[in-house]
């Protein structure tokens, strides 16, 4: 089940290169992120998981070029990455804290154009657009705090899609929601990355979720953290939530996934490392 996506690749749109981080504590370093090599492709729906304290977040806060790692590079179409580039948005997990109160769903989707000058006909086609796209056509004008937690999260998924990124990278965005919701947010989620051609790299701690959605899982290990295995997810390029998870391949490469998360928890691999996980994630502020 193994993939060639670990290594490196000049073709990639996105690349991680030996990314190490290593944080100062009271007791002197803690290394949280060992040796983390892996690329997307233009186009590309990559989901990350991992044991809770694996250092994702650490990870994707160094790809946003919001922390700069130790050692290592991440490359965007070939370029370094040390602040957060105009090409690429990030949806989080806490969408309530990500959207404002006081706007509009139509000025919350607006306000990073018009950060970025857009011109306002411009601005306006692109909020109208994402907006159509996340199914939210009919409420430009309610306030978040009006709607469903589920609803909230679709104007925080249109705002990052309305500035057209060339990456999206999305943090657990469905953690807080519930299960029915969950299920249409992740049909959304590949609805706009199939309509817009947008690279997505999901990180999520459900496995059926990252199953269900990529195109390839990358597993990390226990911290300090390297890629335990990409796993190349070869389900039809059509799915829907019954009949996909309902598929023997599905439930295969699902039990495939979990046995490799439990490896990694145990830290049955080749140099793994000694339980320093949850030290690291309070440290990236996760």
């Amino acid at each position: 089940m193994q993939s060639n996506g670990t290594h490196p690749d000049s073709a990639a749109l996105l690349s991680v290169r030996g990314i190490q981080k290593v944080y100062k504590v009271d007791g002197g370093e803690l290394e949280a992120v060992r040796n983390l090599t892996f690329d997307l492709a233009g186009g590309e729906l990559v989901c990350l998981v991992g044991p809770s304290g694996s250092g994702k977040t650490t990870l994707l806060k160094i790809i946003a070029g919001l922390m700069a790692p130790t050692t290592g590079e991440v490359l965007l179409e070939s370029k370094p990455v040390t602040e957060p580039p105009k090409d690429m948005a990030v949806v989080f997990q806490e969408y309530g804290r990500s959207l404002f109160p006081w706007m509009t769903v139509r000025a919350n989707v607006e306000l990073p154009l018009k950060n970025a000058r857009v011109p306002k006909a411009e601005r306006e086609r692109l909020v109208e657009e994402a907006l159509a796209a996340v199914g939210l056509a009919h409420v430009p004008r309610s306030y978040p705090w009006q709607l469903s937690g589920g609803m909230q999260q679709r104007v925080a998924i249109a705002r990052a899609v309305a500035y057209q990124p060339k990456v999206l990278l999305m943090d657990e965005p469905f953690a807080a929601v519930d299960a029915q919701t969950r299920a249409d947010l992740e049909d959304l989620v590949r609805k706009v990355w199939k309509d817009l051609g947008v690279t997505i790299l999901f990180v999520t701690h459900d496995i059926d979720e990252s199953v269900y959605l990529g195109q390839r899982v990358v597993v990390l290990s226990s911290s300090p953290t390297v890629v335990q295995e990409d796993i190349t997810i070869d389900l039809p390029a059509e799915r829907d939530q019954l009949t996909t998870r309902s598929l023997p391949r599905f439930v295969e490469l699902r039990n495939h996934v979990y046995e490799q998360i439990q490896i990694a928890k145990a830290g049955a691999r080749t140099g793994a490392g000694t339980g320093a996980a949850p030290a690291a994630e309070a440290a990236a502020g996760a």
